[in-house]
């Protein structure tokens, strides 16, 4: 158990480098089991999703280990092709090894996956890319297992671009004889960094960011060396934790355009937003008016991730904001905490109206999940007095060492554990 305590009230000034991309160094970790190589990654975050990563690929017989943000890995010693519940629970990403395993072993047995509890999850999208390219898939007891002699190219239509079913399809899809073109894929560019470390693998996929990804015949080989993009959802939430509290801080290996609609709000928020290649500085005065109307899209709409740090952002902002969410439908945990420190937050089903309010104070809270927890920590900025938020683990599951970050930009924040 964590117990982070933030005193409002105090401005951010300082540079701050970005951490590694959480989404899409796991979906990399899957993936280097592929070839039965070796994988040196670098910029690679230190959260426990990623230790849950290495522990799976500990338990598949792989060797994994990270020191600072280096991480290696040697997958030539994998003996397992089944992933244990006790490990599948421990986040929603788990799923991204079905592919994998299922290319490199013929077979993967697993339960599904854990992760924030953010609503129905459902991972019949990459079952179905899965069977489409020929594998069986038997569902019984909680368990999932998919078999497959020979996989197949084809064509995959997916009707919504699932970022883990585009995933596991682009894995599966580097063991199958023949060309295999996935439709309607996702656009996000944790997927183009995924293309880019199966190429470096010597893998031949093309497509990414636009909706049709081809993966064309040959299994990747390796070692590869491999540098993961920064995490646009943590620059999202450190250049929302400074237009909430007020300040200027620059976000240094920022990649701004993977973000851009969370900054075009902060601009049109009253924020101050200069970019620059691989870096951006946002200037705040705290005083902040409402934007809108923002809906989340799958990328390169709104992203969710980051409803939750700009809706706390906006809860002092002049007039009314309204945000529909689409993606998830328990992406408005984080309100009854949130109303706990003074916001005026109005919920009707999926559409939230934040009216913005002259102060908020300080309060006890309950992280509900890893951006709902972010979002509250943004708000303890800006509010009056201390606030202190119980989290099972979730905030150190996408960021890290939070507490240090926004410390050195001013911030009085501490985490302690119980």
């Amino acid at each position: 158990m964590d117990f982070w305590t933030v005193r409002g009230g105090k401005k951010l000034y300082g540079a701050c480098r970005v951490q590694g991309s959480k989404n899409a160094s796991l979906p990399i970790l899957a993936a280097s089991v592929l070839a039965g190589g070796e994988t040196e990654l670098t910029n690679v975050p230190r959260l426990r999703d990623i230790d849950a990563a290495l522990r799976i690929l500990r338990h598949l017989g792989c060797r994994a280990e990270q020191e600072g943000n280096r991480l290696y890995i040697d997958a030539r010693g994998l003996v397992h092709s089944s992933v244990p519940e006790s490990l599948m629970h421990e986040m929603r990403s788990s799923v991204i090894f079905m592919g994998a395993l299922l290319a490199r072993c013929g077979e993967v047995r697993l339960s599904p996956p854990g992760g924030c509890r953010l609503g129905k999850r459902p991972i019949d999208l990459h079952l179905k890319a899965l069977r489409q390219l020929g594998a069986e898939v038997e569902e019984k007891d909680g368990e999932i297992l998919c078999r497959a002699a020979k996989l197949r190219g084809t064509t995959i239509r997916l009707p919504f671009p699932s970022v883990g079913a585009t995933e596991n399809a682009m894995l599966a899809a580097c063991a199958a004889e023949g060309e295999t073109v996935i439709e309607g894929a996702a656009r996000e560019p944790e997927i183009g960094a995924l293309q880019d470390y199966l190429n470096r693998m010597g893998g031949s996929v093309r497509g990414a960011g636009t909706g049709r990804i081809v993966v064309s015949p040959g299994r990747p080989g390796g070692p590869v060396r491999f540098a993961v993009q920064p995490d646009r959802i943590a620059a999202a939430t450190l250049a929302c934790a400074c237009a909430a509290a007020g300040g200027e801080v620059e976000l240094t290996d920022a990649e701004p355009a993977h973000f851009s609609t969370v900054l075009h709000f902060l601009k049109d928020a009253g924020c101050d937003i200069i970019t620059k290649q691989r870096c951006l500085t946002v200037r705040s005065d705290g005083r902040l008016r409402a934007v809108g109307p923002i809906t989340t899209e799958p990328y390169p709409g709104f992203p969710t991730d980051a409803q939750p740090v700009l809706m706390a952002a906006l809860l002092r902002a002049e007039g009314v904001t309204r945000i529909r969410e689409t993606i998830f439908e328990n992406r408005f945990r984080q309100v009854p905490e949130l109303r706990k420190l003074g916001a005026d937050i109005r919920l009707d089903g999926q559409n939230a109206e934040i009216r913005g309010v002259a102060r908020l104070h300080g309060a006890a809270l309950e992280a509900t999940d890893l951006r709902g927890g972010a979002a509250m920590l943004v708000a303890g900025l800006a509010a009056e007095g201390e606030t202190r938020i119980r989290d099972e683990g979730h905030i150190a599951r996408g960021y890290e060492r939070f507490d240090r970050v926004l410390s050195a930009l001013g911030a009085e924040v501490r985490r302690t554990d119980s």
